[in-house]
């Protein structure tokens, strides 16, 4: 699959439906998905071992408008945002028509157990190989044991919602477990499947702004949206010394 250099992200160059289909592939064989975002990548900008997790994953999806102006901005402009919200529903669907299982981790406790609920609602032949809340120690033996759980559950396909970065460093020292599922790393979407967050309205979503949205609904995220412009102006001068 064609891989993008963003400054030192390797993207693959999919649209929705060309990347659940390779996830589909991928179902039931280990491995892991990433979805970055401009934050993920800022911090991939300082963080090497961060890094090579994510340029180790066997997806690597631009979700977010700031990943899709920086491709422009480098004259390799991706196909299109494949936003991991957006994905995982599409997969699940899929999953879902093909009998593929589905594990949902993540979110406070109940989240993960009420996004099954809404999903199982929507596509009542999706099979739900089980559900645990993100509350847990991420390095430690309960990862372990959760890990195993996982394994042992039959799921083909592991919604793995704990946030950046530790649901891609779960992903990378768990997903080649003898019988893992693929991995798949989507942040708070556990959330937006079990109605406990709204995505912003569709016009939001077509202008490529839900960035705007989230931050006129939660202010206290302006720190966060910041990254954006230090990001954009991180990529202009890294495609001006390319010129050189």
């Amino acid at each position: 699959m064609e891989k993008t250099d963003i400054c030192g992200v390797f993207f693959d160059n999919v649209t929705m439906e060309e990347a659940v289909g390779a996830a589909l592939s991928l179902a039931g064989r280990g491995g892991y998905v990433v979805t970055p975002n401009a934050e993920i990548c800022w911090r991939c900008k300082n963080d090497r071992e961060y890094r090579d997790v994510i340029n180790s994953a066997s997806l690597c999806l631009p979700d977010g408008a700031g990943v899709l102006k920086a491709a422009k901005i480098l004259k390799t402009p991706l196909k299109e945002k494949v936003a991991g919200v957006d994905f995982g529903k599409r997969l699940v669907s899929a999953a879902a028509r093909k009998g593929i299982p589905v594990y949902i981790l993540g979110g406070k406790p109940g989240v993960a157990e009420k996004a099954a609920e809404r999903l199982k609602s929507e596509f009542p032949e999706l099979t739900v190989a089980g559900v645990g809340d993100g509350y847990f120690n991420k390095g430690g033996k309960e990862a372990d044991g959760i890990a195993e759980a996982i394994a042992g559950s039959g799921a083909g396909i592991l919604l793995c919602c704990l946030g950046f970065p530790a649901q891609e460093t779960f992903a990378a020292r768990y997903s080649k477990m003898p019988g893992a599922p693929l991995f798949c790393c989507l942040g708070g979407s556990v959330d937006v499947y079990a109605g406990t967050a709204k995505r912003a309205p569709k016009p939001f979503i077509k202008a490529n702004c839900e960035w705007l949205y989230r931050l006129l609904k939660q202010p206290s995220r302006l720190g966060r949206m910041l990254v954006i412009p230090k990001y954009l102006r991180y990529v202009r001068k890294f495609a001006k010394k390319e010129k050189k």
